[in-house]
């Protein structure tokens, strides 16, 4: 996955203040509660050694996501996953529009049949054309989705993921997502945990203590 690094100074600005339309997503105060997340058979980024464990519940029609994965998730990868310190699953909580299930049940296809690497390759497409008034349009199509799949896979590895998502082998995946979403009460995108722990904080500095916190708490 190719990142770039940005200014520690960016704090959680426009993306996670964003109108995804349920409302406006607001960061606030740090849970004291932890819970315990599945995290079997969900696709990460970083070593599975890695002693923190961060989950985006997202929606790939969220503009809010879009801008955690073009503004933050740069420096989370930079200097929390290289480092070692954690790994990041993405986790769907598909909420916006029929293509939102539609591309999330696509994407677990792809991690089933091509493995991680793919997978985030993938990840970064959807969000890359995510269209202007997301929510409004419905353009997540089967067809389209196997347009973008084939900017990062050959004709076989597309045809292969096409024919699993047809069978409906990323139901499952997806449903699991949104049945622990619904769980953990996750009403908005991007929702983000960190260690079992919701975090609710409003800058890189509250996001980096509380993986510092939570490696501590694990140790």
């Amino acid at each position: 996955m190719e990142v770039f690094v940005l200014s520690k100074k960016i704090f959680w600005i426009i993306g996670l203040v964003a109108v995804c339309i349920i409302g406006i997503i607001v960061l606030t105060d740090v849970s004291e509660k932890s819970v315990v997340l599945d995290y079997e058979g969900q696709p990460f980024l970083g070593e599975e050694s890695a002693p923190v464990e961060i989950v985006e519940f997202g929606d790939y029609k969220c503009p809010s996501c879009k801008d955690f994965n073009d503004n933050l998730l740069p420096i989370i990868y930079k200097e929390l996953v290289e480092t070692g310190k954690a790994k990041l699953y993405f986790m769907n909580y598909s909420f916006i529009a029929a293509d939102s299930t539609t591309a999330a049940q696509f994407a677990e296809s792809v991690y089933q049949e091509l493995g991680d690497e793919k997978f985030w390759e993938f990840h970064e497409l959807l969000f890359e054309n995510q269209q202007p008034d997301a929510e409004q349009i419905n353009y997540f199509t089967e067809e389209f989705l196997k347009e973008l799949l084939a900017d990062v896979a050959s004709s076989e590895e597309v045809e292969k993921v096409l024919s699993a998502y047809q069978n409906h082998e990323g139901e499952a995946a997806l449903k699991k997502d949104m049945k622990m979403a619904d769980s953990l009460k996750v009403s908005s995108t991007p929702t983000i945990f960190i260690g079992g722990k919701e975090f609710k904080g409003r800058t890189m500095n509250d996001f980096t203590k509380m993986v510092e916190e939570a490696a501590a708490d694990g140790k």
